[in-house]
């Protein structure tokens, strides 16, 4: 019997070249899957450039995999158009290659609610992309439930970590910390605001693949506790050596940006998430799996500036 193969599209995203050094510190056989050649990636590691949107780029992308980490997406503000098929592409060839299916995925899909999110909280979103993402989710279990392949799905709220930039985190915080400047965060301050570290993505979604028990599942991954984007912001400015400058950008203010940045226009589809405390329950995947770590937030957000410093001077 052959080494069971590791595939994961995407590989030069944040998530995707995580979930590849992760299968390289677990010593699985691996492949790195992107849209282009991209660095960064552990040595050893053979790539491939593939068009995973479709069916031809995403089947071979997926052949002779054992396991498939869909970690690719559009850019935001085209995942009405293109997550889908593009989706629909990597089902198709992971089973076509009876290859198992971990799908990462955020926490769009569930409604607001007063406390922390969990897999009980109600699917039902409130933002364009939140019922993108539920079309997605349900799509990739009805597969599941059909025996086309196995699936499972792990959720993550915003993150953070080398590799990390698109993401609020480092596409708002790192750049303008770094820089000096005042960070512009959308909505509140003081309230807690999950955050999930890259490699502790990493680590929980390389399990879900390794694990029976998490087919046909969805699970919110690992995360610290909430910290307050305030809190949070002082922490990277600490670590940069630089002072902590900040300032929370207001709906009306973020929606006048929208008109010319396509990102700040996508966060108005999602402000629940920064106009109130947005906290995650990871309670059931540390009941199934057992006992898990999740990294020191002081030595991940070490980790993270050091990372972003020192691309910031390698692109300038």
């Amino acid at each position: 019997m052959s080494t069971p193969l590791h595939v994961v599209l995407g590989a030069s995203g944040g998530i995707g070249s995580s979930v590849v050094q992760e299968l390289a510190r677990r010593g699985h056989r691996a492949r790195a899957v992107q849209r282009r050649p991209a660095s960064g990636l552990p040595s050893g590691v053979p790539t491939l450039a593939a068009d995973l949107a479709t069916a031809e780029g995403a089947r071979a992308a997926c052949a002779d995999a054992t396991v498939v980490y869909h970690c690719v997406q559009p850019p935001y503000h085209r995942w009405p158009r293109e997550f889908p098929p593009l989706t629909e592409a990597v089902i198709d060839g992971a089973a076509a290659a009876g290859a198992k299916l971990v799908f990462a995925d955020n926490l769009y899909l569930y409604e607001p609610v007063d406390g922390p999110v969990s897999e009980r909280t109600p699917r039902r979103p409130t933002s364009r992309k939140g019922s993108v993402r539920k079309a997605m989710a349900d799509r990739l279990l009805e597969a599941h439930g059909t025996g086309r392949l196995n699936v499972t799905i792990g959720q993550a709220s915003d993150y953070y970590g080398p590799g990390g930039t698109n993401s609020v985190i480092g596409a708002v915080v790192l750049p303008a910390v770094l820089r000096g400047r005042t960070v512009n965060w959308p909505g509140r301050l003081d309230v807690p605001h999950a955050l999930h570290y890259l490699p502790d993505i990493a680590a929980a979604l390389v399990t879900l693949g390794e694990r029976d028990d998490a087919d046909g599942r969805t699970f919110i991954l690992p995360a610290a506790p909430a910290p307050t984007p305030r809190h949070f912001i002082e922490q990277v400015a600490a670590a940069a050596g630089r002072r902590a400058r900040m300032r929370g950008v207001t709906k009306p203010l973020l929606r006048l940006a929208g008109l010319s940045d396509p990102a700040a226009r996508e966060l108005v589809d999602i402000w629940y998430q920064f106009s109130r405390p947005w906290t995650v329950d990871d309670g059931l995947y540390r009941r199934t799996f057992g006992p898990v770590e999740t990294a020191a937030p002081d030595e991940a957000v070490a980790a993270t500036v050091a990372w972003h410093r020192a691309h910031t001077a390698t692109a300038g």
